[in-house]
């Protein structure tokens, strides 16, 4: 499949609560599909919403912050992501879900390519949190710097200020990425940073497609005044970053054009682009970084996709990760056949 349809989300998560942030997915999803898309994609740590808190306060006041976090993250084999797989199933559409995983005492900012048909295709973790994120995350290995085939194209994840990292955006192009997801949080909610507006991370998302000649996807959360009050220290006041909105979905082509009309930075909502795959081959016949225009000769990546473990237990194997899903033809209680992935 050279053409099809794909959709970002700009919307706001339920703050801090697992289960009606996945009720809320399975409504986008089944929005996106009714849209004809084929793939939607949705924000960095959509499930259960960016941990502003970490910006906001000091560390000594976060920590009712930190407990309700960590209970609301998900796992990766828990029930809300396989609603969530049903839901991609049930419509048969790809869907990409950033989320906050949880893994014994641990969390990660972690994102999924879901296929049409339920199956997880690609589970990742972002590579290094940024800044204050790093008291809260653990960071991940190479093994999630991967590009997956998927019915319509090569697909890839990144989070946030990964877009910045030369080495990784270059590891990806490499892979021959067709489409790619930048899950990006509330943008500008942080004031006057330069770094962090709105301004310079659309820029990076949109420079990303230049440099690897692909789609490149971006879904944003934003942030109500409700919502900031989730995140209140007291007294009825918002969050002290808060500025409001923080909505900037985008589809950027191989070209780097842009693709959709913008929405407005306060109001949910998808974009929708359609797109066509031969428009990557006029894009990297001009300039094709990792491969006629490459000088390994000169620069060389060296990019280890091991998986990395803190225990390994010779002679032990380990268990499949992601249960197959039950057969919604099957009767009650009858067993399935399939693998993890």
């Amino acid at each position: 499949m050279t053409q099809s349809t794909v959709a970002a989300v700009q919307a706001e998560p339920v703050w801090l609560d697992a289960d009606r942030t996945t009720d809320k997915t399975i409504r986008l999803i089944e929005e996106a599909a009714d849209g004809g898309a084929d793939l939607v994609a949705f924000p960095e740590t959509w499930l259960p919403g960016y941990p502003v808190f970490l910006w906001s306060h000091p560390v000594y006041e976060q920590m009712p912050f930190v407990a309700r976090y960590h209970a609301n993250s998900v796992a990766v084999d828990g029930p809300q992501i396989t609603r969530i797989r049903e839901a991609a199933r049930a419509r048969g559409i790809t869907v990409v879900l950033g989320f906050s995983e949880k893994s014994g005492g641990s969390l990660y900012m972690a994102q999924i390519v879901i296929g049409g048909d339920g199956e997880v295709l690609q589970h990742r973790r972002k590579l290094k949190p940024t800044h204050a994120e790093r008291t809260l995350f653990g960071e991940s290995d190479g093994s999630g710097l991967k590009v997956v085939d998927t019915p319509i194209g090569r697909v890839g994840a990144l989070n946030c200020f990964e877009h910045i990292q030369p080495l990784s955006v270059y590891a990806m192009a490499a892979q021959d990425e067709q489409i790619h997801i930048a899950g990006w949080p509330c943008l500008g909610i942080l004031g006057d940073v330069p770094a962090l507006s709105p301004e310079a991370l659309t820029a990076a998302t949109k420079t990303y497609a230049l440099i690897g000649s692909t789609y490149a996807i971006m879904a944003t959360q934003i942030m109500s005044e409700e919502g900031a009050l989730v995140f209140s220290a007291g007294e009825g006041l918002p969050c002290p970053v808060y500025t409001g909105g923080g909505g900037y979905a985008r589809v950027y082509g191989p070209d780097s054009a842009l693709l959709t009309e913008p929405l407005d930075p306060g109001h949910e909502g998808l974009v929708f682009a359609e797109i066509d795959l031969a428009r990557i081959d006029l894009a990297k016949n001009t300039v094709d970084p990792a491969g006629h225009y490459a000088r390994p000769d000169v620069t060389r990546l060296l990019l280890d996709g091991r998986p990395k473990q803190p225990v390994v237990r010779p002679g032990v194997a380990e268990g499949p990760l992601f249960p197959p899903l039950e057969d919604a033809d099957a009767p009650a209680g009858a067993e399935t056949q399939g693998e993890r992935r």
